[in-house]
């Protein structure tokens, strides 16, 4: 009995392996969202395999009294949930560059680096558009951005 939990333990995994999505080889879009301000970011993904791949972004960023620009680069690991429904996670970091006044009337530029976890959920429809919604936390080091912010995104990708 034992042998056979086993065996169909072992079946069913080899099953779950074969049934893995193969993502799109590249995406082209935007993704609009921040934690303290309006950011908008053009974003491209490469596959680098059939279950994980890259991100790459370049956003401009407004708050009260400040602007800047932030470059970011993500490994992502990409889980099929259902249908065209995905789930996914990864690591990464980048760097930016804000302009802010400090109060005095004096514009102030700072640029930092930043450590970056993000964790999300697609929807990747039979035609080449993909939807993303998705949660970046960010550890920022440097005078302006040393802390943690919290990057929430909505994305908009054309796949080809």
């Amino acid at each position: 009995m034992k042998k056979l939990i086993l065996l169909v333990i072992v079946l069913l995994s080899f099953g779950s392996i074969a049934y893995s999505q193969s993502i799109s080889d590249n995406a082209l879009g935007l993704r609009l969202g921040d934690s303290d301000g309006f950011g908008a970011e053009i974003s491209y993904q490469r596959a680098f395999g059939d279950n994980n791949r890259g991100e790459f972004d370049l956003g401009w960023r407004t708050g009260n009294n400040f602007s800047g620009f932030k470059l970011a680069g993500l490994y992502q690991w990409v889980w099929q949930i259902d249908g065209g429904f995905n789930w996914y996670a990864g690591a990464g970091g980048g760097l930016g560059s804000y302009s802010f006044e400090n109060g005095n009337n004096k514009d102030s530029n700072e640029t930092f680096v930043f450590a970056a976890g993000d964790i999300g959920i697609e929807y990747d429809f039979d035609f080449p558009l993909l939807l993303s919604l998705d949660f970046r936390p960010e550890f920022g080091f440097g005078n302006f951005n040393d802390d943690l912010d919290f990057d929430i995104a909505l994305g908009v990708r054309y796949q080809f």
